[in-house]
C-alpha cells in the first residue's frame, strides 16, 4: 500500500475522520471531568499519534500542550509499551511540560488492526490536562518562589497507570496520596482514561471500514502537511532575523531575564536559535525545550495557511535549538512551572517580532503576552482554584485587536461566574473590560480585563504574571498597550507573588491591553470596526 493509492477526496475524508476521533476524545474528557478547570475552562488537549510516535491528528485545544506532546510519546516509546497499557507522565525532564499538566499515553491496538486479537500497536491516544493540584509547597502547585522542581509537586516519569487493561492501584494510590484534592484528581484521571479508551474504540471502527487504507492515510496526511508548510515557508523572504524581549523577574529576583531569538529562513526550512537567551534561572521561569519548540510551532502555524492539517508534517521543516543549561533548555532540578505558562508567551512574542522584519504585513502587534495565572487554594485540601485570565490581543495590519481574549500559547475559556461561585468559596466583585487599555494606532490594540474577587475563607494566593513592567509593544508606529496590575485589598503586589490571606480579602487582576498597529493619526472611520467601551469609536453615539 502506498500513499499514491489514496486519491485527494479519499484522503480528505480519512483526515477528517481521524481529526473527529481526536475531537471526540476531547469531548469525552471535558464531559467526564470533575474539576471546573477542565469541564469549564477546558484546560486540556487530546491527540492521535501513529505507531512511530508522529502526531497524526489533534483537537483544537491548547497550543502549549499540543506542540510539546510528541516528547511525551517519545518518552513512553522508550518504556516498551504494550497493548492494554496506559502511561501517566508529568515530568518536564521526561516528556512533560510542567507538573500540573498530567499526560496519559495509551497504545492503540484495536482488534481490526490485525484481524483478531488486537496485538498490533497502530498508534497512540494522548490526553493532557492541567490538574488544579499535584502537591508541592503551595495549593495549586504553582508557587511563585519555587527554586527547584521538588517544591512544585509530585514528579512522574512515564509509568504504567494501567497495565494489561487493569488499573495499577499502587501507582494511582501513590499519586492521590500526594495531592490536596484526591477525589477531584481521581475523577479527572478517570475522564482522561475514558478519552483514550474512546480513541481505541473509534479507531477500531475506522479500521473495520477502511482497513490498511486508514494506516496509509497516516503517512499521506503527514506528507501532505509537510509539503504545504514547506511551500508556504519557501514564499517567505530568505534571511536572518532577530529579536529580544524580557521576562520580569523569575520569582526569586526582580531582574529582567532576556529571551533572544534568531530566526533563519532558508528556502523551505525555518530555524530558530535561542543562543542569546539567559542561562537557567533560580526561580520557576525555566522552560523545557519542548515548551520552546511548542511556542515556535505555534508561530509557524499562525503564519501559514490555517487550513493545513495540524500534524507532524507541519513541524518537520522547523528546527529549534537552545543551549543546555539555559532558560529554554534547563537541567534538573530546575523549577519550571512558570516556564510553561509565562516563558512560552515571551518566546512567542520574540519569534513573532523577529519575523515582523520579514513579513510585517502578516504579524500583529504584541498581545498581552501573559496568561495572568491566578491560583487560590486551601492548605487543608478543601479546594484549589486555578484560572488564566484573558487580555488584549494585538492590533492587526488590517483591523483592531480583540478584547478580553486568551492570547498566544493558551486557548482556554474562562470560568463562568456562576460556576466559580458555586464550586469555590469565592465571590466575584467585578469582571469587565478595562477602558482605554488598548494601544492607539491606525488599528487599536484589544482591551484588557479586570477580574476582582473576594476570598471567603483563609487561603493561599499565588500569582504568576507578566507585562507588569514592560508593556506589549505596538508595530509600525502603534502605541503600546496598558500594563497589567495585581492588587490585594487595593494594594499593588508583584508580578510573581505567593501570600497567605484571611477571610474577606479581595484579589484583583488587571490584565494588559494589546499594542496598536500603525500611526494613530492615520485612524479613519474605515479602520474602525465597531463601538468600543474605551470611547475610541464614536460612530453611532
Amino acid at each position: 500500500m502506498t500513499d499514491a493509492d489514496l486519491d485527494p477526496v479519499e484522503l480528505e475524508i480519512l483526515r477528517n475522520q481521524l481529526e473527529s476521533v481526536a475531537e471526540e476524545m476531547g469531548q469525552v474528557l471535558i464531559r467526564g471531568a470533575y474539576s471546573p478547570n477542565i469541564k469549564e475552562r477546558r484546560d486540556c488537549s487530546t491527540a492521535l499519534f501513529d505507531a512511530a510516535g508522529r502526531l497524526v491528528a489533534q483537537a483544537e485545544h491548547i497550543p502549549v500542550h499540543l506542540g510539546a506532546m510528541p516528547e511525551a510519546v517519545a518518552a513512553v516509546l522508550e518504556r516498551d509499551p504494550e497493548p492494554g497499557d496506559t502511561f501517566v507522565v508529568n515530568d518536564p525532564f521526561a516528556g512533560g511540560t510542567h507538573l500540573p499538566d498530567v499526560t496519559l499515553v495509551s497504545p492503540l491496538a484495536p482488534p481490526e488492526a490485525d484481524g483478531g486479537a488486537g496485538e498490533e500497536i497502530v498508534g497512540y491516544a494522548v490526553s493532557r490536562a492541567h490538574h488544579a493540584d499535584v502537591g508541592g509547597m503551595t495549593p495549586g502547585s504553582m508557587p511563585a518562589g519555587a527554586r527547584e522542581i521538588y517544591q512544585e509537586g509530585l514528579r512522574l516519569p512515564p509509568v504504567r497507570l494501567v497495565a494489561g487493561g487493569e488499573v495499577n492501584e499502587d501507582v494511582r494510590d501513590l499519586l492521590l496520596a500526594n495531592v490536596r484534592t484526591p477525589d477531584e484528581r481521581r475523577a479527572d484521571l478517570r475522564a482522561q482514561m475514558a478519552a483514550n479508551d474512546r480513541a481505541e474504540e473509534r479507531l477500531g471502527d475506522l479500521l473495520a471500514d477502511h482497513g490498511d487504507r486508514l494506516l496509509a492515510a497516516f503517512d499521506a496526511v503527514i506528507a501532505y502537511s509537510r509539503e504545504r508548510v514547506e511551500s508556504e515557508l519557501a514564499d517567505l523572504p530568505d534571511g536572518e532575523y532577530a529579536a529580544t524581549d524580557f521576562l520580569e523577574g523569575d520569582g526569586v529576583s526582580d531582574d529582567d531575564v532576556p529571551v533572544e531569538a534568531t530566526v533563519e529562513i532558508d528556502g523551505a526550512s525555518l530555524t530558530v536559535d535561542f543562543s542569546g537567551t539567559a542561562e537557567q534561572v533560580p526561580g520557576n521561569l525555566n522552560a523545557p525545550l519542548a515548551v520552546a519548540k511548542s511556542a515556535v510551532y505555534f508561530v509557524v502555524r499562525c503564519l501559514t495557511d490555517p487550513e493545513i492539517p495540524p500534524n507532524h508534517g507541519c513541524y518537520a521543516p522547523v528546527s529549534v535549538s537552545a543551549p543546555e543549561g539555559s532558560l529554554l533548555n534547563p537541567t534538573p532540578p530546575a523549577a519550571v512551572v512558570g516556564g510553561n505558562v509565562e516563558t512560552s508567551q515571551r518566546v512567542t512574542d520574540v519569534v513573532v517580532r523577529a519575523l515582523a522584519e520579514a513579513v510585517p504585513d502578516r504579524v500583529p502587534a504584541e498581545g498581552q503576552g501573559t496568561m495572568n495565572n491566578l491560583i487560590i487554594g486551601s492548605r487543608h485540601g478543601d479546594f484549589t482554584y486555578y484560572e488564566t485570565i484573558g487580555g488584549g490581543f494585538g492590533a492587526r495590519p488590517t483591523k483592531d485587536g480583540m478584547d478580553g481574549v486568551q492570547v498566544g500559547m493558551t486557548n482556554t475559556l474562562n470560568t463562568p461566574v456562576e460556576a466559580l461561585e458555586t464550586e469555590y468559596p469565592l465571590r466575584v466583585e467585578r469582571y469587565a473590560l478595562r477602558p482605554d487599555s488598548g494601544g492607539a494606532g491606525r488599528h487599536r490594540g484589544g482591551l484588557g480585563l479586570e477580574r476582582s474577587m473576594t476570598v471567603e475563607t483563609d487561603a493561599t494566593v499565588s500569582l504568576l504574571t507578566e507585562r507588569r513592567r514592560h508593556a506589549p509593544k505596538g508595530l509600525d508606529g502603534g502605541a503600546s498597550g496598558a500594563l497589567g496590575e495585581n492588587r490585594i485589598d487595593g494594594e499593588r503586589v508583584g508580578a510573581k507573588t505567593t501570600v497567605e490571606v484571611e477571610t474577606g480579602t479581595t484579589v484583583t487582576v488587571l490584565t494588559p491591553g494589546g499594542g496598536g498597529y500603525g500611526d494613530p493619526s492615520e485612524r479613519t472611520d474605515d479602520s474602525r470596526e465597531s463601538d468600543r467601551v474605551d470611547g475610541s469609536v464614536t460612530d453611532g453615539e
